[in-house]
């Protein structure tokens, strides 16, 4: 009996520190100058003059602000909680899902002409962007998105137990997605942004529980 106990403990005391490590065992993409990691939280200071967008309405490609991540395959959700001192416009901060410089969303608050908006860039090879203005300012926003077959569908919440859906766009299923934290600031000298309770939960493969379901003894 000790003997099951004592493993029991074992394997608990890895998983926590499984989470503990979950943001340690990530990398970045365009890694910003300063940033730490303490309780699991990421707290960095975004590259000035960096951004992610592609061609559409302004004629130019982004692809350098920063962005810390870790791959995922198949079907997954994906939630943070998101903090920053916005200053100069289009400063944003979120999370983002990339398959590669011309495929990928991001999503999360950006500060346009002094107002915070829930925002989506979606882009295949061309950027668009859909925003939900807020009547005044939040101290953070919850982000979710939620991976199935082959679209993502984004919401947001302000306590973390009500979520509101604000996006449903296509991305590639069946290919692997650098799922993670990214922080902009296009016209801006840069901010602090913070991300709290980062978390993936991985989701049985939907194509997979129909054939189960189609193909039972």
């Amino acid at each position: 009996m000790r003997k099951f106990i004592l493993a029991g403990l074992l394997f608990l005391g890895s998983v926590q520190l499984g989470w503990a490590q979950s943001l340690e065992k990530m990398q970045w993409f365009n890694e910003p100058e300063q940033w730490e990691i303490k309780d699991n939280t990421l707290v960095m200071s975004v590259t000035p003059q960096s951004d992610y967008w592609r061609i559409s309405h302004y004629g130019f490609t982004v692809d350098d602000a920063p962005f810390y991540y870790a791959t995922y395959g198949g079907e997954f959700e994906v939630k943070v909680k998101v903090s920053a001192d916005y200053k100069a416009r289009f400063d944003q901060a979120g999370m983002m899902l990339r398959i590669d410089k011309e495929n990928y969303i991001k999503t999360g608050i950006e500060f346009v002409d002094g107002k915070f908006n829930l925002s989506t860039v979606v882009t295949h090879h061309t950027s668009d962007w859909s925003v939900i203005t807020l009547d005044k300012p939040v101290p953070y926003v919850w982000i979710k998105a939620v991976r199935r077959l082959d679209a993502v569908e984004i919401f947001y919440s302000f306590d973390d137990k009500e979520y509101i859906m604000m996006r449903n766009a296509w991305l590639q299923d069946n290919t692997p997605v650098r799922v993670g934290l990214m922080a902009a600031s296009p016209d801006g000298n840069g901010f602090q942004a913070t991300f709290e309770h980062f978390k993936v939960k991985h989701l049985p493969d939907q194509r997979r529980l129909e054939w189960l379901k189609k193909n039972q003894e």
